[in-house]
């Protein structure tokens, strides 16, 4: 098999990417953490190039990876092929510095009427050159189904890890339970998880599937605890419209509350108590669709959260150690 039919059968650029970078690093792990993806991601990445040269790339041992001779010579012409490709999309695409275009952005429900709309709006009026498609919905984004460039999704460690997809880490996003005044008024305030299941819960509900069971922990100690609900909604601004309105009590990420919380239309109860956090990435399924746009507002989502962050800390809503910068 020559050079140019090895190249037709390897579809993905990144992959060869990622392919010199575990090289040069002997890392899968390390090649990885410089690259923004997972190390699942960099591993499958390896792996397909091997089986489509029908070749071993490296020796594996358990301290490091050792190239095979085979990889020896392959690895420079590699090299050499990615080094024209990219001089090529340089010159094709030296006006992708100007910030413009369409974007397609997926983000759920309620980022998009809430955080995602204010901060796209300014983004558009500094950028007059860009276009936007957004798909708000809190169902799973499928890539390539949806049409999107680029979805705006809040996972779980595991998640991040597992996905072969490429992305940002955006922020880490703490949980909190509330609920109005008018509602603690009204049926009085819980003070332990065992007494949630005496007060009506407003629940989420996804793919037919309503999440009517909370995690807390005291510490160590997990409380899981079944709740009591008239309502769920497959919507969560629904689900935080309805605990301002005073129908229940909400778990809710403090992004998502974190104004009400400020302004006084919320308030936390259990607060002697924590839920696990989960993150926020901005995530692709391609590199080569990490665009100066993407990168703009990776940028600026970092700066509103952190200035939302910020105030619930100064404000005693939260502390620093509920939101931590980073694990």
């Amino acid at each position: 098999m020559d050079n140019r039919q090895i190249f037709n059968k390897i579809m993905k650029i990144e992959d060869l990417q990622v392919l010199l970078k575990v090289a040069e690093l002997q890392s899968i792990t390390a090649a990885a953490n410089q690259l923004d993806i997972s190390s699942s991601a960099a591993s499958v990445a390896v792996k397909r190039i091997e089986q489509a040269l029908g070749a071993q790339i490296f020796v594996r041992t358990t301290r490091q990876l050792r190239l095979t001779p085979e990889a020896e010579r392959y690895l420079p012409l590699c090299q050499q092929a990615l080094d024209l490709l990219q001089q090529g999309q340089n010159l094709i695409h030296e006006e992708q510095q100007t910030i413009g275009g369409e974007l397609r952005i997926a983000v759920s429900s309620e980022m998009g009427r809430n955080l995602m709309k204010d901060l796209l709006n300014k983004v558009m009026e500094t950028h007059p050159l860009l276009t936007l498609r957004l798909h708000a919905s809190d169902s799973r984004t499928d890539f390539y189904r949806d049409g999107v460039d680029v979805a705006l999704r809040a996972m779980t460690k595991g998640a991040v890890q597992e996905s072969n997809l490429y992305g940002f880490k955006i922020c880490n996003i703490p949980h909190v339970i509330c609920a109005s005044s008018y509602y603690l008024e009204q049926h009085g305030e819980p003070r332990t998880p065992a007494e949630l299941p005496q007060h009506n819960a407003l629940l989420y509900k996804l793919y037919e599937v309503v999440h009517d069971t909370w995690e807390v922990y005291e510490s160590e100690r997990q409380y899981k605890i079944k709740l009591t609900s008239n309502r769920a909604a497959n919507d969560g601004d629904i689900v935080r419209r309805w605990c301002i309105d005073g129908v229940g009590i909400a778990k809710k990420s403090a992004i998502d509350v974190g104004d009400d919380l400020l302004n006084g239309r919320l308030q936390r109860i259990l607060t002697g108590y924590h839920i696990p956090n989960t993150e926020m990435w901005l995530m692709l399924p391609s590199r080569q669709l990490i665009s100066p746009a993407v990168r703009l507002i990776r940028d600026e989502l970092k700066v509103v959260i952190s200035t939302l962050r910020q105030r619930l800390i100064d404000e005693k809503l939260l502390t620093e150690q509920e939101w931590p910068i980073d694990d």
